[in-house]
C-alpha cells in the first residue's frame, strides 16, 4: 500500500535551463522556502558569472523547483536549491540531484558540495537521503544571523569514503541508524 502511495506522490519533471521568464516563479519558490531569500538582483548577479548555471524543474508547464550551481575544476557547488512547498516529497528534488550527479560523470568532476544552514534540518535530511554527508561546520557563517553552516558533500566514490575509519561522524549521521 505504501508503494502505491509513493507512486501517486511521484511527479516526473522536465529539468531545463533557467531563462529570464522563469524568474517570477523562481522568486515565489525562493520566498516560500527560506527565511532569508535571495532577491531578483542576487539571482541575476550570480547567473551573470561564467561558471554559474541555473536550472528549473517543470511539471505541467509550471516551475516547481530550481537549482543554481557553480562549475569548478573538480566539483559542482550548489548555491541555491528549492522545491515549491506544495509539491515537496514528490521526487522533484531527487530528480534535480540526480541530474547534477549525471553531470559529475559526464564532466569528470567527482563531487558536489553545498552549504546548509544549521536550522535547516529539512534540507540537511533531504541531502543526507541523496547520499550527501556533513563534512565540516562553518561557524557564524551567515551575515544575516550568527548561524553556523554545514558543508555537505556528495562524492562519486562515496562508498570508499564510508568504509574509511577516518570518515567524519556528525549529528546527521545519527539518523542513518533510525
Amino acid at each position: 500500500m505504501s508503494a502505491t502511495r509513493q507512486e501517486q506522490q511521484h511527479l516526473d519533471v522536465q529539468i531545463r535551463w533557467l531563462i529570464r521568464r522563469d524568474m517570477q516563479e523562481v522568486l515565489r519558490i525562493e520566498s516560500a522556502s527560506f527565511d532569508f531569500p535571495w532577491t531578483d538582483e542576487d539571482f541575476l548577479c550570480c547567473l551573470r558569472q561564467r561558471n554559474c548555471i541555473g536550472m528549473v524543474a517543470e511539471h505541467d508547464h509550471k516551475i516547481v523547483g530550481f537549482m543554481i550551481y557553480e562549475l569548478h575544476k573538480s566539483r559542482l557547488q550548489i548555491l541555491n536549491f528549492a522545491v515549491a512547498p506544495e509539491v515537496r516529497r514528490s521526487g522533484i528534488g531527487s530528480q534535480m540531484v540526480l541530474r547534477l550527479i549525471d553531470k559529475l560523470s559526464q564532466q569528470r568532476r567527482n563531487e558536489i558540495v553545498l552549504e546548509c544552514r544549521e536550522r535547516n534540518l529539512e534540507g540537511q535530511l533531504f541531502f543526507r537521503q541523496q547520499g550527501f554527508r556533513a563534512i565540516s561546520v562553518l561557524r557564524h557563517h551567515y551575515d544575516d544571523t550568527s548561524e553556523d553552516a554545514y558543508i555537505m558533500q556528495f562524492r562519486l566514490d562515496a562508498s570508499a569514503d564510508a568504509l574509511s575509519p577516518f570518515a567524519p561522524q556528525n549529528r546527521i549521521s545519527e539518523f542513518d541508524a533510525a
